[in-house]
């Protein structure tokens, strides 16, 4: 016998690295950063394990990922006028989804591989049927997440729509609440509770409002219909994170409270891009992450 087999019979060894490398292939781009006038947008993945892990952040600039005109267009020679003014708000928005799988394994990058594509396929859907991105769609993960992951295995999700004029609009499924820095008063500033509700995370309960579930009974219950939150962003400078629970958990804990704000108010006339980079140094000198980190910085330009 020679000392690889001895070390690897089965090439068990070879097998996993050839799985790291197929998932590698198969995760997917977050796509463009979204081009927003008086809005400036960075954003940032740190996995754990090399290139591959369970955040993901999808952005989504209407105005060059769709054919906004080509749908106004045809929206109104159908005679759905509401469709068509769905969709020219649009053009005054960005869309952005951050999401952790619930581990750090190829396996759980492969579900935010699945998260992916499901929701820009979905996307496409809504602005088809309704010119817009509306709660059904989160409705419909969360069934096909519940349906098809172990009950151990769920997907906590943060999408928004920020606007030129600085209004963010949310949903949150078990996700941590987004963070807004003040320019004027150097700090983060309190947000009220009722502008940041979140239910359970996709895939961890059926949906109430499903009417394919209502033929079968659950032992464990329903989650509530997912609600829409907004902030707003009113002055130039002002900055709002949305990040995965390794950044509020970095350095047990300590990083998001002892940092963060002072590093923020150190570069508050900065644009996102330089923000984002010099977030990522700082991450990585002041502890070695035990977690996946995602976040994205908007910022509120001139």
């Amino acid at each position: 016998m020679n000392g690889e087999t001895l070390q690897d019979p089965y090439g068990l060894e070879d097998e996993l690295r050839n799985f790291e490398e197929i998932a590698s292939y198969l995760n997917p781009s977050p796509g463009e950063i979204p081009k927003l006038k008086g809005v400036e947008i960075c954003g940032l993945s740190m996995p754990l394990k090399a290139v591959i892990g369970g955040d993901h952040i999808v952005y989504i600039d209407f105005n060059r990922r769709y054919d906004l005109p080509g749908r106004i267009e045809t929206a109104k020679k159908e005679g759905r006028n509401d469709v068509a003014e769905q969709l020219r708000r649009l053009k005054h928005r960005a869309g952005i989804l951050v999401a952790d799988v619930s581990g750090h394994r190829v396996t759980d990058a492969m579900i935010a591989a699945m998260l992916h594509q499901a929701f820009l396929l979905g996307v496409r859907y809504e602005l088809d049927m309704f010119g817009e991105v509306t709660t059904r769609i989160f409705e419909q993960l969360n069934t096909r997440f519940h349906r098809t992951t172990a009950i151990n295995k769920y997907v906590t999700m943060i999408y928004g729509e920020i606007s030129d004029t600085g209004r963010f609009r949310f949903l949150s499924a078990g996700h941590q609440p987004p963070a807004v820095f003040s320019r004027e008063y150097g700090r983060f500033v309190k947000i009220s509770e009722d502008r940041l509700v979140s239910l359970q995370p996709l895939g961890m309960l059926p949906s109430s409002i499903d009417p394919d579930e209502s033929v079968k009974s659950s032992l464990i219950g329903y989650k509530k219909r997912y609600e829409v939150n907004e902030i707003n962003l009113l002055n130039v400078g002002d900055i709002l994170l949305l990040h995965t629970d390794g950044l509020s958990e970095h350095g047990g804990g300590r990083y998001f409270s002892e940092r963060l704000e002072p590093l923020l108010n150190e570069m508050r006339d900065a644009p996102a891009g330089a923000i984002c980079g010099r977030l990522r140094e700082d991450i990585q000198a002041y502890a070695k992450p035990d977690d996946d980190i995602s976040v994205v910085v908007i910022r509120k330009a001139a």
